[in-house]
């Protein structure tokens, strides 16, 4: 198939300026007109005798057709998995549906769609210890290239990390023909990484925690050329379709790299994951994840903006000492049916507990300066909205239906969901979670 963009990226790293050597395990990335017609050389390429492909009834639409049709011209048999659902979740129905129905002797899973589909195939892929490749339908989210597989398990949002697909096929052809709101979600899913990238850099001034300068100049590099284009994007343009799936797909391939979601996942993606759990534990349909993402963004650069003025104002950290019982009680109240599981990683982490705290706070205090520089860098809230809105995406959480309550309740809480540093614990650790959370409430919602 000859040298293509992804080579310097799939084949074996040197020792990367940070002292590790980065690895990705993906082997093809076509993101092509007619990328799906190669779908069988690919095949053949490897050896692949037991194939079973995975849609949903929109997917089957997209795309799933189109596979079936390809390998059935070339002579390669195949089995079915389909999902009967429009609106799939990712839980524990879907996981045993996949797993009972893929064969025993599989050796290939080739999923058909793009989030929630290549989660679950990447999870069983996983289970099974087979391959899997993905057909994309829409540039509307970054984990395509990802090794990790946010699923919902005991209601609770849980992110395992497994493995990357061997393969990925964006064909051009059928990515322009995706909803407008999925390349707008995409988009959104990029334009989050300006605030994980900050947590993460805040994270290595306060924790000492691994950071790869190289990878953080490869996601902000990826998002810069994502953002120049947006507009042709969502107006369907092939080539500005094109950069957008790149971007998606290396900031997958940089989580690989690092071995976790750090270059692509932050506070902003924990306010995103928060509201989800409220939408699925109220029956309601869930927003696209990049929407929420584009959404958590805003929000999140707010959040940081009167962070800044707290620090140049000098104020004092002042939280009170951790009262894990009346904590307890607060987090059966608002997690509902997956307190338990929040609750198990507080008693595992204790990242709430005083002395963690303490030494954030003193650090916090120590690094000022450094952290007042990281958050300057940062675009300005109202740009971010400007921008969202140039693309018909929204950019307030009442948009997508997230309540006054819950939207305060995400600021305060959604730290919860997971054991990482970043803007919503420094808020906690700083003692001003709840009032800036009520202070944003009330702009968002009330003026």
């Amino acid at each position: 198939m000859g040298e293509t963009i992804w080579d310097k990226y799939l084949k074996p790293q040197p020792v990367c300026s940070c002292g590790r050597i980065h690895k990705c395990n993906i082997r093809d990335i076509l993101i092509e007109e007619d990328a799906v017609k190669k779908l069988p050389e690919i095949i053949n390429k490897y050896g692949y005798k037991k194939i079973c492909i995975v849609c949903d009834l929109n997917t089957l639409e997209a795309a799933g057709k189109s596979v079936y049709s390809v390998l059935e011209s070339a002579g390669i048999s195949y089995d079915k998995v389909l999902f009967g659902e429009r609106e799939l979740v990712p839980d524990e129905d879907a996981i045993v549906h996949l797993l009972t129905g893929v064969p025993n002797d599989c050796d290939l899973l080739v999923g058909v769609g793009s989030g929630t589909i290549n989660d679950l195939c990447r999870y069983i892929s996983y289970k099974m210890k087979i391959d899997y490749f993905i057909v994309a339908t829409a540039p509307s989210m970054d984990g395509y290239a990802s090794s990790g597989s946010p699923l919902i398990v005991k209601h609770l949002k849980t992110t395992f990390n497994v493995c990357a697909p061997k393969g990925i096929i964006g064909d051009l052809n059928i990515l322009v023909q995706a909803p407008v709101e999925m390349i707008a979600a995409g988009i959104g899913d990029i334009i989050g990484k300006c605030v994980c990238l900050t947590d993460w850099k805040i994270a290595n001034l306060i924790n000492g925690e691994y950071i790869c300068n190289e990878v953080v100049e490869m996601v902000e590099g990826s998002m810069i050329k994502v953002l120049h284009c947006a507009e042709d994007a969502v107006a369907g343009k092939k080539s500005a379709i094109q950069t957008v799936m790149e971007g998606l797909i290396l900031t997958g391939i940089a989580m690989s790299f690092v071995g976790n979601s750090r270059p692509a996942s932050g506070s902003e993606h924990h306010l995103s994951h928060y509201w989800e759990m409220m939408f699925l534990l109220e029956g309601r349909k869930d927003p696209l994840h990049g929407a929420k993402v584009g959404i958590g963004t805003v929000a999140s650069i707010r959040l940081y903006e009167m962070l800044k003025e707290a620090f140049q104002e000098r104020r004092e950290m002042q939280k009170e000492p951790f009262d894990y019982e009346a904590w307890k009680i607060e987090i059966q109240n608002v997690y509902g049916l997956a307190a338990e599981s929040v609750l198990d990683l507080e008693r595992e982490t204790n990242k709430n507990g005083d002395e963690k705290v303490k030494n954030h706070c003193q650090m916090l205090e120590e690094r000022r300066n450094d952290i007042l520089s990281i958050i300057e860098a940062l675009p300005d809230a109202d740009e971010v909205m400007k921008m969202l809105k140039g693309i018909h995406a929204p950019y307030y959480p009442k948009q997508i239906g997230v309540s006054k309550e819950i939207f305060y309740n995400s600021i305060v809480y959604a730290k919860e969901v997971r054991n990482r540093f970043g803007l919503l614990q420094i808020l906690y650790d700083f003692g001003v979670a709840r009032e800036f959370a009520s202070r944003l409430a009330i702009e968002l919602y009330d003026e």
